[in-house]
């Protein structure tokens, strides 16, 4: 089964299911109105007894949830009601021939079927059929509801054979084995005649029966069948089928506690049990069914509460029902359905926080490969549960998602109108209304980033569906309220153009016939990240306007935009297209002068629009860092991809260039000197500009990454146009914080010096054996606080290239004194040094590995502030020297 009804209840397991579809071709508004009549008839009492039988239509229904049927008796299509036209006898034969066909569909659960025909008069018409009703219109069809309530009696019939038949302990027959679709293969072979397969067969049909007693409307016996299966099933570990019996007793029990039902839809059903006379039965509806001589249910409520679930017993036994679903990734469907409909339950009870857990649980579970429009529902669904057990902001949450999924790439005719109508859903669980005088002055309701983008959205949603008034409006609202929240990039975004006006001045006055040159420059400050990760699917829908307007007498930038546009057409639904199409728009404005028109002080005024469609030609699709052999130094690792159509060559300062050809992505490793970041800004002065603490961390993040684009110097050029083009590409958008940490120098600096030579990368210091050789260890602190006291050992080994190292130097090395360092307190700014010495006794190449001892000085610093160098000893014999 892979298509989920998100609309189940638990009451949904007591209905008989009737499917009513058109056959031929009938138009859509008169289905829909026979459609709306038949489906009142949705709740019949039985005469001469207290139960009620219930009728849940659909008009349509996958077949493959048909077969599940036997699992769990609900999702049975029982009865099929056909609307077709027909207006002449010689298409007669054929109509009834498709109303056979379309029986076949659902053939082998049907218990009965009707063909409604409208159009039809005359001699076939005339003739009395039981499955046939003939009108002579949609607006001709007085006693549909009567024909209706007469098919639901042969339906009623039936399935009370039927349970009579299975509930009967038949002893020495066998009983039959149900299966769901999937477990049909595993059962082939298997020893029928063991105990273990008999209580297998007991057990899921007990339940079956229970099924359908509380179909039949006999709520106590349901309960009691109910509870046998789960003995049965749970003595044979039947997983499946055990959730299936828990299940079917938690929702038995919902309908004996909640007769109103849990659906939320309206007018309450009359309470199980409730005392109705038998007369008052019979007046419910003109077709109001008999029991045929079948005994009524006599059950108290003394009997149906023994054996009915607690409410809170109910809820458990629906979690242990879903904890044996997950056991099958088959069952998927069945397990999303189980926690919805407790949610449901829970809503009702006003137990929220334990709703919001079996909602989460329903968001993880993985279906198939859902439609766009499967999406939505989904999506909206939630969004529905979450805002009936009061969660706002995530139902808001959902909401938005789905507004999303209704302009996703892959969809042919994005509904740009419907997305818009989901976003203004929103607003009240983002705490945002779209009156102004809602907002006051000194406080603010909710997450200003949120209600900025969800603005964002509402401006861009406007556009596309083709109300350019209404998305003016929402940008205003989003200056009036919002701008203590923008940055200052946001506020004096546009200013992508330039030019130089006395190059164009000096070419006036003009002649009569002659021209004159405006040259404009366009320079965009683009977004080179494309980091591909299921979080970004979900919230980062690239809708957004990063940027607002500009006046100036003689400029008017309107609004840069992001549109969506596909790279590559025919592979555009693929996950991780790169499509970062930036439209920015602008309105020169000129005003021109000559003549006599100029002496009086007359001019005109003209505006040309200009359109630009920019797109960063590389894309930072990942990007990481390795430690290089210098403690000052690393290599900063970035996926670059080629969005262009054309071979680009990738260059950055001291590497070599890079070529990439159309669509191609390589990595790039850039050698760096670490960077000094902790005086972005820092000084009192500095930091009071900045309204808050979030301003201030972006100026600093802004100030990192511009010193980092300034060293890295990444520059693309594409030579095959007629003209050279070529830009930077800059990596701020892509470094995480992760990323800046190793990329800036640790607070604290070692440095360790050999006879006065700072060692560092792969440096080789020579010295003389037996010559003493003096070693020195400095700490600087460059951190807000002291540190330390400190202890480092130093140990000697060699290396054989061969991943083994030799520690046994006892002959090879002696220090002249400790082979320990202490080093003091060193407060901020300050330095402390200690001095050491060793004695090498023969030649050949010693390491020397610095470990700091394991005190509550260390433990409270990050381990990336002890990165000492590698130190790389090498030992010659010394120098003879003779005299002539």
């Amino acid at each position: 089964m892979s298509v989920p009804d998100y609309m189940q209840c638990a009451e949904d397991h007591q209905t008989l299911l009737v499917v009513v579809q058109p056959v031929g071709i009938v138009p859509e508004e008169s289905f829909f109105k026979i459609y709306k009549r038949i489906s009142t008839v949705s709740q019949i009492n039985v005469r001469d007894s207290q139960r009620v039988l219930y009728i849940r239509y659909r008009h349509h229904y996958p077949p493959e949830n048909n077969e599940w049927g036997d699992f769990q008796t609900h999702r049975k299509v029982v009865g099929l009601i056909t609307i077709t036209d027909c207006s002449s006898g010689k298409d007669w034969p054929q109509t009834f021939e498709k109303f056979h066909l379309q029986k076949e569909i659902y053939g082998s659960t049907l218990y009965d079927s009707r063909l409604f025909v409208f159009g039809l008069q005359g001699e076939i018409a005339e003739q009395p059929r039981t499955d046939v009703a003939f009108y002579p219109s949609y607006d001709e069809c007085e006693n549909v509801e009567k024909r209706i309530e007469d098919f639901i009696e042969s339906l009623f019939i039936v399935l009370e054979s039927k349970r009579l038949d299975r509930a009967t302990d038949k002893s020495g027959d066998k009983i039959p084995l149900l299966c769901v679709p999937f477990e049909k293969k595993d059962f082939v072979g298997l020893d029928t005649d063991s105990r273990h397969y008999k209580k297998r067969c007991q057990g899921r049909m007990r339940k079956h029966v229970g099924d359908l007693c509380l179909q039949a409307g006999m709520l106590q016996d349901s309960l009691v069948h109910y509870h046998m299966a789960v003995e049965l099933l749970r003595s044979v570990n039947d997983f499946l089928w055990l959730g299936a019996a828990l299940e079917g007793l938690c929702s038995a029990s919902v309908i004996y506690h909640y007769p109103g039902g849990t659906g939320g839809k309206v007018g309450a059903r009359r309470a199980q049990g409730s005392s109705v006379p038998t007369e008052a039965a019979n007046r419910h509806r003109p077709g109001a069914l008999t029991s045929n001589g079948i005994n009524a249910d006599t059950s108290t409520e003394i009997g149906r509460a023994k054996n009915c679930l607690s409410p809170e017993d109910i809820i458990d036994k629906y979690k242990e029902a879903i904890s044996y679903y997950s056991k099958y990734k088959n069952a998927g469907v069945i397990e999303l359905e189980a926690c919805v409909k407790a949610v449901r339950v829970l809503a009702i009870q006003k137990r929220s926080m334990e709703a919001s857990e079996f909602l989460q649980n329903a968001v993880y579970i993985n279906l198939r490969q859902l439609s766009e429009e499967e999406k939505i529902q989904r999506y909206s669904i939630l969004s529905e549960l979450y805002e009936r057990i009061g969660f706002h902001r995530k139902s808001a949450f959902f909401k938005r998602v789905a507004a999303m999924q209704c302009v996703a790439p892959s969809i042919t005719e994005p509904g740009w109108r419907a997305c818009y109508k989901l976003l203004l859903e929103t607003l009240p669980g983002y705490s945002l209304s779209l009156d102004p005088k809602d907002f006051s002055k000194g406080t603010h309701r909710g997450w200003a980033a949120v209600q900025m983008r969800l603005l964002h959205e509402l401006v861009y949603a406007s556009r596309r569906m083709g109300n350019p008034a209404l998305s003016v409006r929402h940008l205003s609202f989003l200056l009036q309220t919002m701008l203590d929240f923008l940055s200052d990039q946001g506020k004096l975004f546009g200013d992508f153009l330039s030019w130089n006006l006395e190059d164009t001045l000096s070419q006036f006055p003009l002649k009569p016939g002659s021209t004159a040159t405006f040259i404009v420059y366009i320079k965009v400050k683009l977004d080179f990240s494309c980091q591909e990760n299921l979080l970004q699917d979900l919230n980062d829908d690239g809708i957004s306007v990063s940027g607002l307007p500009l006046s100036s007498p003689f400029r008017q930038v309107i609004k840069p935009r992001v549109e969506t546009k596909p790279i590559n057409p025919p592979e555009a639904s693929k996950a991780g297209d790169f499509s970062h199409v930036k439209t920015l728009e602008a309105i020169l404005n000129f005003k021109y002068s000559g003549g006599p028109g100029h002496i009086d002080r007359y001019y005109r005024n003209l505006s040309l629009g200009l359109h630009v469609e920019v797109e960063p030609s590389v894309f930072f699709t990942r990007v990481s860092t390795l430690p290089a052999t210098s403690t000052r130094q690393c290599y900063l690792l970035l996926d670059v991809f080629n969005s262009t159509e054309h071979e680009l060559t990738i260059s950055a300062r001291n590497n070599e260039d890079l070529v990439l050809h159309a669509g191609e992505c390589q990595r790039m490793a850039i050698q760096v000197d670490k960077f000094n970041f902790e005086n972005y800004p820092d000084s009192p002065g500095e930091s009071t500009q900045f309204a808050n603490p979030k301003q201030l961390e972006e100026e600093r993040q802004q100030a990192k990454g511009l010193e980092i684009n300034s060293k890295l110097d990444i520059l693309w050029k594409i030579i095959s146009f007629w003209k050279c083009r070529e830009g930077e590409a800059r990596v701020e958008g892509v470094l995480s914080q992760l990323v800046l940490e190793h990329l800036q120098l640790a607070p604290l600096q070692w440095d360790v010096l050999v006879e006065g030579k700072l060692c560092d990368c792969d440096i080789v210091t020579d010295c003389t054996v037996g010559d003493p050789v003096k070693l020195e260890v400095k700490l600087t602190n460059w951190s807000p606080q002291s540190v330390g006291p400190f202890s480092l050992t130093v140990i000697p080994y060699q290396d054989y290239q061969n991943g083994v190292h030799n520690y046994d130097l006892q002959d090879g090395i002696t220090f002249v004194g400790s082979n320990t360092f202490y080093i003091d307190t060193v407060k901020p700014t300050e330095n402390s040094v200690c001095i050491g010495a060793l004695l090498f006794l023969y030649t050949g190449d010693f390491y020397l590995n610095i470990k700091f001892h394991e005190d509550n000085s260390c433990r409270e610093l990050p381990l990336s502030w002890f990165c000492l160098p590698s130190i790389h000893i090498r030992a010659v014999k010394p120098v003879i020297q003779t005299k002539l």
